[in-house]
């Protein structure tokens, strides 16, 4: 089972990164920033996974 706390970081960078896109269509500068934090987020919540399915064995 996937611990609620990649679940959290998964679902909040796929927030960040759609919220990122929603701004570069408006031409907002900070746009890029956003969706560069929601790709951390998402990497973040992929190694947490990978980390907790290693140390299951």
């Amino acid at each position: 089972m996937i611990s609620k706390k990649v679940i959290s970081l998964f679902t909040f960078g796929v927030f960040l990164i759609i919220a990122g896109a929603i701004l570069k269509i408006a031409n907002n500068p900070q746009a890029s920033l956003i969706l560069a934090i929601g790709l951390v987020f998402e990497l973040l919540a992929a190694l947490l996974f990978i980390w907790n399915k290693l140390h299951k064995k």
